[in-house]
């Protein structure tokens, strides 16, 4: 959904103005502006086995859910959804401790 343009501009945003995009605790949605090289719409969840800091003073992330945002508008919807689960701590401890695929998507479905 993105070429490697898209995925350049992410590292050099994070160099420039730090992680920006951390969402909650050990949730961060990594993203760049549409025209970086987003070819179309979309998000992936990873989920780490260890926790990785982008400082010694930060909390450490287990999910990162990429973004691909093809206009500005068009992910909009996609992000408010996924505002409000991340607001329920039960639901945000859920998903991060899913053990699999399939609990990740199951956790997002239903909520």
């Amino acid at each position: 959904y993105v070429n490697s343009d898209y995925i350049q501009a992410i590292k050099d945003s994070t160099i420039n103005n730090g992680p920006y995009y951390i969402l909650a605790p050990g949730v961060a949605m990594p993203h760049a502006r549409p025209e970086c090289g987003a070819l179309k719409t979309g998000m992936s969840l990873t989920l780490l086995k260890r926790e990785v800091k982008f400082a010694d003073d930060d909390e450490g992330i287990r999910l990162l859910i990429g973004l691909s945002a093809a206009n500005a508008d068009s992910h909009i919807g996609a992000i408010q959804a996924l505002s409000e689960l991340l607001c329920e701590e039960e639901a945000l401890s859920a998903l991060l401790a899913a053990k699999s695929e399939k609990q990740l998507a199951d956790i997002i479905a239903f909520a």
